[in-house]
């Protein structure tokens, strides 16, 4: 099986998010491939949910050795290694680690355990603005939009600021 790119948000908002993310940054090129370029740091305040603590934001590109549903149990097990319970709940809430997987190539799976792209990717600010500095014009393969085009249509008026770039 080749490789495939693999865009892929971090988030956290709990702990030392820039410590957190760094071994994250380690565990994905163990455990999944390479790094091939990373956003700067975004702060962002939460989407969806009430919470005082910002959230850190930072999209990867990865180019990745496992098919797509195993990249995703991966992701699940370092969240798992850092502490984070994920619940049946529907909703969102304050965590140490968030990995959702924006884009596996060109792929389009939509099934139990796996949705990509993932279906609010173009919903988001925080998602779009990191994603845009690495991958502007990548097409979404259902929307037919380059990241650029869906950054220009987002109506998300949440702050997200760009940190320093030196992450």
């Amino acid at each position: 099986m080749k490789n495939t790119l693999a865009s892929i948000l971090l988030g956290s908002n709990q702990g030392d998010s820039r410590a957190v993310f760094e071994k994250t940054h380690e565990q994905l090129t163990v455990r999944c491939g390479t790094i091939v370029k990373k956003s700067a740091l975004y702060e962002t305040e939460p989407w969806g949910f009430e919470s005082n603590s910002w959230f850190l934001n930072q999209v990867v590109l990865l180019d990745s050795f496992l098919p797509a549903n195993e990249l995703l149990n991966v992701l699940h097990q370092i969240e798992a290694d850092f502490g984070r319970i994920r619940t049946t709940e529907n909703g969102y809430s304050s965590r140490i680690i968030d990995l959702d997987i924006l884009y596996f190539g060109n792929e389009i799976q939509h099934n139990e355990q796996l949705k990509i792209p993932h279906p609010r990717l173009h919903l988001r600010k925080f998602t779009l603005l990191p994603l845009c500095e690495i991958a502007p014009d990548f097409v979404h393969p259902a929307l037919r939009k380059t990241n650029k085009m869906l950054l220009e249509e987002l109506a998300d008026n949440n702050v997200v600021r760009k940190l320093d770039n030196t992450f």
